[in-house]
């Protein structure tokens, strides 16, 4: 039964923290878009690799040696 005088207000306190810490996430927009980030990740364009003729041309421009 003593154990109830601490237990009591202890999660009374810690569902007050976690109120306040839900709704700061509310307000800071944590929870605005729910689904933008889901459709970035499955269409996210990466480079494609160069060939081995741009890798040269690329090398050959780095060095100097362009087209003229």
């Amino acid at each position: 039964m003593e154990s109830l005088y601490l237990l009591i207000p202890v999660s009374v306190i810690l569902v007050f923290i976690i109120g306040v810490l839900f709704w700061w996430s509310l307000r800071s927009g944590q929870y605005d878009d729910l689904e933008g980030p889901a459709y970035r990740l499955l269409l996210d364009d990466r480079d494609e690799l160069p060939s081995a003729g741009e890798k040269a041309e690329k090398e050959a421009c780095q060095r100097g040696e362009g087209r003229e």
